[in-house]
C-alpha cells in the first residue's frame, strides 16, 4: 500500500489539488534605532577583528543582521553577548552597509 492511498482510506472526503500552495514571503523588517552603533576595531589573540555593538532591538534581528553582513563580504564571525565579531578589519564597509540600511553608527579606535 502506497503512501497515497493510505492518505485515501485516513481522509476519504478529501479532494487532491493540483494548484502549488501560495507562500507567502514578507522580508523581516529591522528595528532602526536613533543611537548610533558602534563600530571598533579590537586585536584579540593577535588577530584583526571588528565588533559591532549598542544595537538597540531584539537579539533574533541582530542576529539577522549579522548574518547579512558575514555572507555579504564572506568573512567569518559570531553574535555573542549583544555584539557581532566580524573576522578582519572591516569597519569601514560595515559601517556603510549600516548606513545604507538606516543606522547611524559611529567609528571608535584608529
Amino acid at each position: 500500500m502506497d503512501l497515497q492511498e493510505q492518505l485515501k482510506n485516513l481522509f476519504p472526503d478529501h479532494q487532491i489539488s493540483n494548484e502549488p500552495e501560495a507562500v507567502a514571503e514578507n522580508e523581516h523588517e529591522l528595528y532602526v534605532q536613533s543611537e548610533p552603533m558602534i563600530c571598533k576595531f579590537e586585536k584579540r589573540k593577535g588577530k584583526p577583528t571588528t565588533i559591532i555593538a549598542g544595537y538597540e532591538g531584539a537579539d533574533e534581528d541582530f542576529k539577522i543582521l549579522a548574518k547579512e553582513i558575514k555572507s555579504k563580504l564572506a568573512v567569518g564571525g559570531t553574535f555573542k553577548d549583544g555584539e557581532i565579531i566580524i573576522q578582519g578589519d572591516y569597519r569601514d564597509r560595515i559601517m556603510k552597509m549600516l548606513q545604507e540600511k538606516g543606522f547611524k553608527t559611529k567609528r571608535v579606535g584608529g
